[in-house]
């Protein structure tokens, strides 16, 4: 039996690819995340989860981040990403990062069908009309190496990142995670090695450089 992870925080829009990849393979298992967290955790506790339908945007996921995270943690397990940007380059470095395939969230039921059956199948796939401009688009410089260094992180130290690109200072790192000072500055300390950075604004250029904008929220407002 095939298991299927469907990580997105918009419960319509899983209701969607809930339905495509019934169609797709008869019999699937499908687990819900409205998280990365989540995400994580659910990877964590299901070792048979064979796909991953993970939204770019989704809360706790800083863009091709958490991608590279997923990919490094669970090799065996094939990422999708799924998001509402249609960028060929944005699709270009989500391919460099991991990715088995990218769903725009423009996609009809058919067209989610058919990449989560070419997945399981162990193919590549690219949403027809993107594959061409997808094709032409240069990789960003050093994104294959920044992706194996983000991977490296623990998820608690990808939690300690993610609040120092949001500008939190280490006590409130703390706070947020209910642990003592000292063990975010260990974090710290652990993160800028693996990264090769020499401090926390460095390291969080890096990861707020992976942060991609979508265009759904843009137009609900939501950000």
């Amino acid at each position: 039996m095939t298991t299927l992870l469907i990580a997105d925080d918009h419960p319509l829009f899983r209701a969607a690819l809930r339905g495509a990849a019934v169609e797709a393979e008869a019999g699937t298992r499908i687990i819900e995340a409205g998280t990365l967290d989540d995400t994580l955790a659910a990877l964590e506790s299901q070792s048979d989860i064979d796909l991953v339908l993970l939204d770019l945007h989704m809360p706790g996921n800083h863009g091709l981040a958490g991608l590279a995270a997923l990919r490094a943690r669970f090799p065996a397990v094939a990422v999708v990403l799924v998001s509402a940007n249609e960028d060929p380059l944005v699709v270009r470095r989500a391919l460099d990062h991991g990715a088995a395939g990218y769903i725009p969230k423009s996609a009809g039921l058919d067209e989610m069908r058919d990449a989560i059956r070419t997945v399981l199948a162990c193919e590549e796939w690219l949403p027809p009309a993107l594959r061409g401009a997808v094709a032409r688009a240069e990789s960003a410089p050093g994104d294959t190496d920044l992706a194996a260094r983000l991977a490296s992180l623990t998820p608690q130290q990808f939690r300690v990142l993610g609040f120092v690109a949001e500008g939190l200072l280490n006590k409130q790192i703390a706070d947020r995670l209910d642990v003592q000072e000292r063990t975010v500055k260990a974090h710290l300390s652990a993160i800028f090695e693996k990264l090769g950075v020499r401090n926390r604004t460095q390291a969080g250029v890096i990861l707020r450089g992976l942060e991609l904008s979508d265009p759904a929220r843009q137009v609900d407002g939501a950000g």
